[in-house]
């Protein structure tokens, strides 16, 4: 028997940081719904081979099996929410890296600007000074009095240099004056750029805070719920090692309660062939007594009625019990998955909701309707007896009913209801446990015609 925890996919964890992972994310939705389903297919075949265990030994099996498949589901998510918090620690650094740079160059765009305004406010100084004594005539020299007032050629060259001299330190401070003043307001707008790239780096930032804190917060509750899965796992596997010692005869009652059930199918198979036996001897003598109206008629030259033909047996007379047909557990043996024992499923599982009719496969004469109490693993259980069909003895067996339709003795046609899909006796679940017994022993219905 496959273990019930096969492999699960992935479980991303959503955490908005970007447009990248909402495919994954729901190619991911897609395979947990996928394995979702199997697990309950899965779980369903386990709930079914648990047939016959005591129903608390069943149970904590049941609660080890699905504690095992969490698991491998709990880690993948851990497994994400970890990817996804470092993700998320990633984006926090690299925003507040670049939020640090921001910052830096909003401050020496600052520095920047307070020194560039001194050097504005100094050349505008020096600017008026110029102006005040250009207006006073302080510095008003002429070309014609550099002239005039030179005692040599050398002498005017010179005065006339340190003149252009003056007149170009003049142009100078305006260019600086100008360069300077661009300089700022280049440095102005490039501030106001910076502080508001520094708003938006602030929100970014916040926003990776809040991301790292939930990314950090899903991770740490995976590992609590990884934690707590191992420990119940623990705590499961010794309560089922205490109940398997506790319950270690349920085997053997099984066993006992197939063979009791056997024995009773075997005294109802004799009565069938006794009654075909007296059937054929009261067919045998009418042919009889008609061979013998035959010849009495040929001597009195008058012919008798033939003896009518018997109808030919029908080999597809067997309906199953529930319009819809899905194994969840098949005929034949199988291992107990608490113990490892062998041990023979006489009848076949099918998929069925609790309260749901169970019908008789054939026409017949119900010839037991049990209680669950009593009646060990098989519950309430309904037998139908349908005679000899085709020279073969048959007996059908409804078990683990939640209700009956039927009572004892009474005569049922096919089709007809004959008690409600339910999980008493030593189930786990809800499902219809069909058997076919034919001359004595048991057959798999999945065979025959009708199935």
């Amino acid at each position: 028997m496959r273990a019930l925890g096969a492999v699960v996919a992935a479980a991303l964890v959503a955490l908005s940081l970007g447009a990248v992972g909402a495919v994954a994310h729901a190619d991911s939705r897609d395979d947990l719904v996928r394995e979702q389903e199997r697990n309950e297919a899965e779980r369903e075949k386990v709930e079914s081979s648990l047939e016959g265990v005591d129903a608390d030994l069943a149970a904590t099996y049941l609660k080890l099996e699905d504690a095992k498949a969490k698991l491998p589901v709990a880690q993948e998510k851990l497994a994400a929410a970890e990817k996804a918090l470092a993700a998320a620690e990633r984006k926090q650094e690299q925003v507040a890296g670049r939020l640090d740079l921001a910052e830096a160059e909003s401050a020496a765009l600052e520095a920047d600007l307070a020194a560039g305004a001194e050097e504005i406010d100094s050349t505008r100084a020096a600017m008026g000074e110029l102006a005040r004594s250009t207006y006073r005539g302080d510095n008003a020299v002429t070309t014609l009095e550099v002239v005039l007032d030179s005692s040599s050629t050398d002498d005017f060259l010179q005065s006339y240099a340190v003149m252009g001299s003056a007149v170009r330190s003049q142009t100078q401070v305006l260019d600086d004056l100008e360069t300077a003043s661009a300089v700022a307001r280049n440095q102005r707008e490039r501030q106001t750029a910076v502080t508001a790239r520094i708003g938006e780096l602030k929100e970014e930032a916040d926003a990776a805070v809040v991301a790292a804190d939930e990314a950090r917060a899903a991770a740490a509750e995976h590992k609590a719920e990884i934690e707590k899965i191992q420990a119940d796992m623990t705590a499961l596997s010794q309560q089922l090692e205490d109940q398997k010692k506790q319950y270690a005869g349920q085997l053997a009652d099984l066993e006992a309660d197939s063979a009791e059930l056997a024995r009773e199918i075997a005294r109802i198979d004799e009565e069938n062939r006794r009654k075909e036996e007296e059937r054929k001897r009261r067919e045998a003598a009418a042919r009889a007594e008609a061979e013998r109206r035959a010849a009495a008629s040929r001597n009195q030259s008058r012919p008798a009625p033939a003896p009518a033909a018997p109808a030919p047996a029908s080999t597809n007379f067997l309906a199953p019990p529930v319009p819809s047909v899905y194994v969840t557990s098949p005929y034949g043996y199988r291992v107990y998955p608490i113990t490892g024992g062998w041990f023979m499923h006489n009848g076949v599982d099918l998929r069925s909701a609790c309260g749901n009719p169970q019908y008789a496969s054939a026409g017949g004469t119900v010839v037991g309707v049990r209680g669950a109490y009593g009646n060990g693993t098989h519950g309430n259980q309904v037998l139908i007896n349908h005679g000899v069909v085709g020279g073969s003895s048959y007996i059908t067996v409804y078990n683990h009913l939640s209700g009956f339709a039927v009572t004892q003795g009474q005569q049922v046609s096919q089709g007809q209801t004959i008690g409600y899909t339910g999980a008493t006796g030593n189930v786990t679940g809800c499902h219809v446990h069909f058997e076919v017994w034919k001359n004595g022993a048991t057959i798999d219905p999945m065979t025959l015609p009708g199935f």
